[in-house]
């Protein structure tokens, strides 16, 4: 291998992105993913936000990029020590490599639904997560919706985002405009559908993301309700009854649907922290990976060598995941060629 050797932790679109940008650079890096697939999360989505764009397309054009790289599936990093300016990365299949620069690229975790028991996941046959409609998106196989008739459905805002009890007072970000996103293909593939929304405030902040709101209003009908929910339980005829409060409007509301999504927030990757500590990553007060500074140094850990790039360091879209990513492979470049 390369006597520059760059090691790349995580095979999502962050350590693809990188890899793919040092490839043309000239590197030949090394991804150690621990899935047996490349693409993270992504490669589960079935569209992106707002374009509605095939998830799919960016995996496999990254997956082909990359293809030069070295690829470890199915394989975690152990320990990382550092000497001088080497970095020593042992994997679990008894690899040992002495690389120049590691990025780190781990990526999230979703909020497991499960701990919010008011919501019923995990108790209620027809409360899914946003994870579950996703994979029944692409693949069109979950017992829980093969051959049912969806006349009613909501989404819940929020789940283990802004929550203090939950122990993540950060917003996710993504969750508002993932809700509308799904929320329309839900309804394109019930038409006589109708589906409300359940939310605290609607943070839209992206480009197109507003107008991609109101066409969920003006051209599918959805329905926005500024509240949280209260209360789920399950009806006689096992269909899900929601209770919540309109807030804008001050009254109470109770609905019966055929299926309740839940939008369970990002939380960190903390797989990686044991191994970030070590170097002398500190973590953040929202138990992501904190960066040098949340201005002008996202993907920089602050060490010699050592970068960081996408939702390892906070909840991010893959617009933002991409352009950190790219940037951290200009960095890497730099410090091998600029001197360390």
């Amino acid at each position: 291998m390369s006597k520059d050797n760059i090691v790349i932790i995580g095979g999502g679109i962050a350590g693809m992105t990188a890899a793919s940008r040092l490839l043309r650079l000239g590197y030949t890096p090394i991804i150690v993913e621990e899935s047996d697939h490349l693409g993270g999360h992504v490669a589960e989505w079935h569209k992106l936000f707002p374009d509605m764009a095939p998830a799919q397309d960016i995996v496999q054009r990254l997956a082909e990029e990359v293809s030069a790289a070295n690829i470890f599936l199915s394989t975690r990093v152990l320990f990382i020590n550092r000497l001088h300016d080497t970095y020593i990365v042992m994997l679990n299949n008894g690899v040992s490599i002495q690389a120049q620069a590691v990025l780190i690229a781990t990526g999230f975790n979703l909020f497991d639904a499960t701990k919010k028991e008011e919501y019923g996941y995990g108790i209620y046959d027809q409360v899914l997560t946003n994870r579950d409609l996703e994979r029944w998106f692409t693949t069109g196989d979950d017992p829980r919706l093969n051959g049912h008739e969806v006349k009613r459905a909501g989404f819940v805002h929020c789940v283990g985002s802004r929550d203090v009890k939950a122990g993540n007072t950060q917003c996710s970000k993504v969750c508002c405009v993932t809700a509308i996103k799904q929320a329309i293909e839900l309804k394109e593939k019930f038409p006589d559908a109708e589906i409300w929304c359940f939310y605290m405030d609607l943070r839209l902040f992206g480009k197109k993301y507003e107008d991609f709101y109101i066409n969920a209003q003006k051209d599918y009908g959805i329905h926005f309700i500024r509240g949280r929910v209260s209360e789920v339980s399950e009806g006689l005829d096992g269909r899900v009854i929601v209770k919540a409060e309109d807030t804008l409007s001050g009254k109470p509301v109770k609905v019966t649907l055929d299926l309740l999504v839940l939008m369970s927030g990002m939380v960190c990757n903390a797989t990686i922290n044991p191994i970030a500590t070590s170097l002398g990553i500190d973590l953040d007060s929202d138990g992501f990976l904190r960066s040098k500074d949340n201005i002008s140094h996202i993907v920089s850990s602050g060490r010699k060598g050592l970068f960081l790039a996408g939702a390892c360091t906070g909840t991010k879209t893959v617009p933002e995941t991409i352009a950190e990513a790219n940037s951290a492979a200009l960095d890497i470049h730099l410090y091998l060629t600029e001197g360390k």
